[in-house]
Order: structure tokens, then C-alpha cells, then sequence
């Protein structure tokens, strides 16, 4: 398992994800040249709250292919990625790292 620990909002606690969640988190994360993104360390990921938010109302995320950017696939949340940005919603979670 992997742990989610929150780091600006430590009152959250820690949650829980399958290890394949490593691999995962890319899909959320906010890119680090986007303005207001704070510095993250090893291992440190930033999700835009309004990201969260629209994720968990549409059930899905879209993915860009690398190699192709006009190819776009919508994919379904996962029961555990569901469980995590609702989570991160209710807690207002922007800043994790994965432990």
C-alpha cells in the first residue's frame, strides 16, 4: 500500500492507495511550471482542488497522448481514485506526497 500523505493540510491524515497509485498520481498531477504551483520535492505531487473537483463530478480524466496530441481518451475513475479525490475534496487537499 501507499501512503497519501497530506502536507498542507496535515489535520487531514493519511489515506491509503493500492501501490499501483505510483504509477497513477502522473494522471492528477498539476504541472509544475503552472502558476501558483508550490515547489514539490521527491516523491511530492500538486493537484489543483478545482482538478479534483471536476474529476470527481465527471467520474472521469482524460489522457493526452505523448505522441499524439489530438488523441484524447476519457477514462473511467477507478473505485480507489474516486475514494482519494473525494478525499482530497472534502479535505481541500492540494499538496501530497506518496510515502
Amino acid at each position: 500500500m501507499v501512503k497519501i500523505v497530506p502536507i498542507d493540510q496535515p489535520s487531514a491524515g493519511i489515506i491509503e492507495m493500492p501501490d499501483r497509485f505510483r504509477k497513477e498520481i502522473v494522471y492528477f498531477m498539476t504541472p509544475s511550471d503552472t502558476p501558483g504551483a508550490p515547489p514539490c520535492g521527491a516523491n511530492e505531487y500538486w493537484i489543483r482542488l478545482a482538478d479534483s473537483n471536476r474529476w470527481l463530478e465527471d467520474g472521469i480524466f482524460t489522457l493526452v497522448s505523448p505522441l499524439d496530441a489530438e488523441s484524447v481518451a476519457e477514462i473511467e475513475l477507478t473505485e480507489d481514485q474516486e475514494r482519494w479525490l473525494e478525499w482530497m475534496v472534502s479535505k481541500e487537499v492540494t499538496h501530497i506526497r506518496l510515502e
